[in-house]
């Protein structure tokens, strides 16, 4: 690697000062790292967030799931206030990655970074969470603005993550072998106003599907969303998978995680 200087705030207003000042901010460095490595970045600051501890924790708050930005897939996985309250959650966190990624990686890395195929955004999307930040606070329609792009200004951080305990919820991923990300993946909640479905890997970034989310409203089957025509236009079609395979998954997929969501 090149030559930068490391910063190891040890609390949120430090980083987010470091991060004001043009800092590259640290989460769990599994996107990061890799980038530098391959010198497709090149910060001259890096501020890693690893020792702040008010950043990861986990607590229930009434109806909310409150979720710190640098908790480790580990820990949600491994929580039991989030088996309890969200399993959908615990079991998508569980199958992220491999072992030393879900170790490594962090909630808010992930939701910041937005890969198109992450699974967190669509959990986040699905369960129409509050995502918390140094600045403000962004409700999950406004936070993902596309292809690994999102709401958050210079210098803003993820602090927490709030996620409304539903009625219902179930992830099912058809995960790419090589990176294990999802070639698709599918995150079904029910909730008291209704039904949000969130695909990712399929196209250029998470996003809602609202055929899928008015069929399941009316009724919460699989046989609902396998009457559901899914239109392959806009979705991605590559080495791994046609648009029209990935059409056929997100139904597919859909199907299961309704199906498992129902026990």
């Amino acid at each position: 690697m090149y030559a930068f200087t490391f910063e190891r705030p040890s609390t949120t207003a430090d980083a987010a000062k470091l991060a004001a000042a043009g800092a590259k901010v640290l989460a769990g460095g599994q996107t990061l790292l890799a980038s530098m490595k391959l010198r497709l970045s090149s910060p001259e600051q890096l501020a890693d967030l690893g020792g702040i501890a008010e950043l990861a924790g986990i607590k229930r708050e009434g109806n909310n799931l409150v979720i710190g930005a640098m908790a480790r897939h580990a820990a949600v996985a491994d929580s039991a206030d989030v088996k309890a309250a969200i399993p959908a959650l615990a079991d998508l966190a569980g199958h992220i990655g491999d072992r030393q990624v879900r170790t490594m990686g962090t909630l808010g890395g992930s939701v910041a970074n937005n890969d198109p195929a992450a699974c967190y955004p669509s959990a986040v999307l699905a369960l129409g969470a509050t995502v918390h930040t140094t600045q403000r606070k962004i409700e999950a329609d406004a936070f993902f603005t596309g292809m690994f792009s999102t709401a958050l200004k210079d210098g803003e951080l993820i602090t927490a993550i709030s996620f409304p305990i539903p009625k219902r919820a179930a992830y099912a991923k058809f995960k790419q072998q090589a990176s294990r990300f999802a070639l698709v993946g599918v995150f079904v909640a029910q909730t008291d106003a209704g039904v949000r479905v969130a695909v990712t890997g399929a196209g250029n970034g998470v996003a809602r599907h609202k055929g899928l989310e008015d069929a399941l409203t009316k009724s919460f089957t699989p046989e609902a969303a396998a009457a559901v025509k899914i239109d392959a236009s806009d979705l991605n079609s590559d080495i791994h998978a046609s648009a029209a395979y990935r059409a056929n998954l997100i139904g597919v997929q859909t199907q299961r995680a309704v199906a498992k969501a129902l026990g």
